[in-house]
């Protein structure tokens, strides 16, 4: 990218690996598409987003080699052993801030999606109840990283979900239950009595 990183996210380049992360959590939540949804700006929030997100990976690249850089990203490695770039992402899902973590997945622009963000797409899913979405999320990280079994054991374990009916969809809620008998048994009655009739004779 043309312009400083860090002139990007409006900080010095003395600041901290926090503050690097608070600004570019402000900036995502600022020019993040969804606010600009059939908005003539749309187009412009997209660019400034992408733009964002290149800035915060470069800062994370750069800094990378640096001393305790695997604390900084939460201990967390890759799948070739380097720190992980969603390790933040991955501590907001652990302290169960979902509408956060899935506001910066839903940052990263389509062209860089690996496997570790479609398996964290699919961690968020999973802790909405969305199981389906969850599980094909899941199964595209594993085929994009067929070796890593912290996706597999995901998939894993949505599968087992499914298999065991362990969700419920809203077809499943759908249809004629025991109380919709009653209220329509009750309803024929009044009915009935209105027109002299008494169809339920204790009632």
């Amino acid at each position: 990218m043309s312009r400083d990183p860090y002139e990007v996210l409006g900080i010095k380049p003395t600041a901290t690996d926090d503050e690097v992360k608070t600004a570019y959590r402000n900036m995502a939540r600022k020019y993040h598409p969804d606010n600009y949804a059939d908005n003539p700006l749309s187009e412009l929030a997209q660019e400034k987003m992408q733009e964002i997100n290149e800035a915060y990976d470069a800062i994370v690249r750069m800094r990378k080699g640096g001393a305790g850089s695997s604390a900084n990203n939460g201990g967390y490695r890759g799948p070739n052993g380097s720190p992980s770039r969603y390790g933040d992402i991955r501590r907001m899902i652990q302290q169960n801030r979902i509408m956060d973590a899935e506001m910066l997945l839903d940052g990263v622009p389509a062209y860089s999606r690996d496997g570790e963000w479609y398996f964290l797409k699919g961690s968020v899913l999973f802790k909405k109840g969305w199981l389906e979405d969850a599980y094909t999320h899941f199964q595209t990280a594993c085929n994009m990283e067929p070796g890593n079994l912290e996706y597999r054991q995901a998939l894993n374990r949505v599968a087992t979900n499914r298999q065991t009916g362990g969700y419920r969809t809203v077809e499943q809620n759908q249809g004629c239950t025991g109380c919709d008998v009653c209220t329509s048994l009750y309803c024929a009655d009044c009915c009935c009595e209105c027109m002299g009739g008494d169809l339920i004779r204790c009632c």
